[in-house]
């Protein structure tokens, strides 16, 4: 017996791997594709996981420049109602509109099929704590870390990494994932503050030297 509701809409119970939430999008597109808000109601409320991992796989090419930057406003206002206890994505009517190809969502589960199978072979619900109730909002706040270092030029990839370990981790109820995400993304933000403070204290301590500047001036 399938655990699947009326509606088209998945039982949330964390057995369902996301590559196979995938492939049922493409699956059950008609020949226009399906609308985002279609998407949206077939999925169930590990949504926001989904829609999140689906913005940031495109950023995991390194030295990527100008999608980062556009993905990044959407990524951070999903990972914002997360925070404060939103059950599924809201997005504006228009956009809920929009139509996605089958093509595309055909690609978009060929990619995972063939790309990140071991993302779902390794993950598997444990350490609920940080992946359900309290350990969403925490996701949630990293997710946020991640994104506004996503969209820093040329610094897009590591980020990506952590978005989509957090992202898998709440769609598989895997608080390992969502642990290795975190890290990552504190990692990569602490790297990155300690290179600009470097900088700006280093810039600061030759001007006080009285040296000239090696770009003149």
């Amino acid at each position: 017996m399938s655990d699947t509701p009326p509606g088209g809409r998945h039982s949330d119970t964390g057995h369902h791997g996301f590559i196979g939430m995938i492939r049922s999008l493409a699956d059950g597109a008609g020949p226009d594709g399906m609308t985002i808000g279609e998407i949206r109601d077939r999925l169930d409320e590990r949504s926001f996981g989904l829609m999140i991992l689906i913005l940031a796989v495109p950023c995991l090419v390194p030295a990527l420049y100008g999608v980062p930057q556009i993905v990044g406003v959407p990524i951070i206002v999903l990972a914002g109602q997360l925070l404060f206890g939103r059950e599924e994505p809201w997005l504006p009517g228009w956009m809920l509109r929009r139509t996605v190809s089958r093509a595309w969502l055909e690609r978009m589960a060929d990619f995972a099929e063939k790309r990140m199978g071991w993302f779902e072979r390794l993950s598997r619900p444990r350490l609920k704590l940080f992946a359900e109730g309290f350990g969403e909002k925490f996701a949630a706040v990293f997710m946020i870390i991640a994104t506004l270092t996503i969209v820093l030029p040329m610094t897009n990839t590591v980020p990506s990494v952590a978005l989509s370990l957090m992202s898998v981790g709440l769609i598989q109820r895997d608080g390992l994932f969502v642990l290795g995400g975190a890290i990552v993304a504190a990692g990569w933000a602490l790297a990155l503050i300690t290179v600009i403070v470097g900088l700006a204290f280093g810039a600061s301590w030759v001007a006080g030297l009285g040296l000239p500047s090696p770009f003149g001036g």
